[in-house]
């Protein structure tokens, strides 16, 4: 295991994994205040079209980034996915709230084969209020919006209120999921503190591989060391070839 990354759980159980190998569908989301062009949604894109698989990255900021909600996003999921062959191999990527949201999705859904996570958004509204405090969240309330940047607009943008309201119908501590899930997390991070997975870990045994990384909440700089992790947790459950260069280029159509 190379210095800067240290796993954090034993061996994931693999009882659970696909029984026959197959070009998967792969389903990226990006995080908050973010879009499906973020420099790590373009780099797992990149590296999966060159093991045959085409992903689908939708942007979450739909409506609008103002209006945006968990449940919101959920709905794109939702939509994105119910559109696809219902035989495919399911693997949901998911940065920071992107995590989140596909941690949820396997909570609620069968689909999902296996979870790839990166510096998941845990305890979302528990965060926000430690973020802002009474003061700041009551001024959000009254007010009606918030102001924060959005990187792939490249300016501030408005959040509405909603954001909070919606958040607090889910559960988002001590999640527990049953499909294979390799997560990723800077131990240095101070948007989302890695103390937020090892929780996940611990309380998934069997089940989470924790992959601690000498890095902050970004993951830029780990990417090539996150990609061959990744591909290869994916072909240990037979969900990928073990070489680049895969004939069958395979591009996921809706029906």
């Amino acid at each position: 295991m190379p210095s800067s990354m240290t796993q954090q759980s034993s061996r994931i159980d693999d009882t659970n994994k696909p029984r026959a190998a197959r070009v998967p569908a792969v389903l990226y989301l990006h995080g908050f205040a973010s879009g499906p062009s973020s420099t790590k949604a373009r780099y797992f894109s990149d590296r999966l079209r060159e093991h045959g698989v085409d992903p689908l990255v939708p942007d979450l900021n739909v409506p609008s980034f103002e209006t945006l909600t968990l449940s919101s996003q959920l709905k794109v999921i939702e939509q994105t996915l119910g559109r696809l062959d219902p035989a495919c191999d399911l693997v949901v990527v998911g940065s920071s709230m992107g995590g989140l949201l596909a941690t949820l999705y396997a909570t609620r859904s069968s689909k999902a084969r296996a979870l790839v996570l990166l510096a998941p958004g845990f305890g979302l509204p528990r965060r926000w209020h430690a973020l802002l405090g009474s003061e700041g969240l009551d001024r959000w309330r009254q007010e009606g919006y918030t102001e924060v940047f959005h990187y792939a607009l490249n300016r501030t943008a408005r959040l509405a209120y909603d954001f909070i309201v919606d958040a607090q119908q889910y559960q988002t501590d001590n999640l527990t999921v049953c499909v294979p899930t390799l997560v990723f997390h800077g131990k240095n991070d101070e948007t989302v503190p890695v103390e937020e997975s090892i929780r996940f870990s611990e309380n998934n045994p069997g089940v989470v591989e924790l992959n601690i990384l000498e890095d902050g909440h970004e993951l830029i700089e780990p990417l090539p060391l996150m990609w061959q992790r990744t591909h290869s947790f994916l072909h240990e459950l037979e969900l990928l070839p073990t070489c680049p260069g895969v004939t069958g280029y395979q591009e996921h159509k809706f029906s």
